[in-house]
């Protein structure tokens, strides 16, 4: 399965970690010692996210692509 969901990619200082937020699935975040290793963790927890949606009977959200933000 592809991922086209819009990522959040930030460098966390605090955390000393690239975090990535996944805006269209609410919770879902992951990070990573590398940005790399980041969206990869970050891959794999999406499709996590959808595999819970899908088995508590919840709706998965279609990607929209780039949100705008006011």
């Amino acid at each position: 399965m592809s991922i086209k969901y819009e990522l959040i990619i930030y460098w966390s200082k605090e955390d000393e970690s690239f975090v990535v937020e996944v805006p269209e699935l609410p919770g879902c975040m992951a990070d990573g010692e590398t940005y790399e290793e980041a969206v990869a963790n970050a891959q794999a927890v999406i499709m996590e996210w959808i595999e819970t949606a899908r088995e508590l009977g919840c709706p998965v959200p279609e990607p929209k692509g780039r949100l705008m933000y006011a």
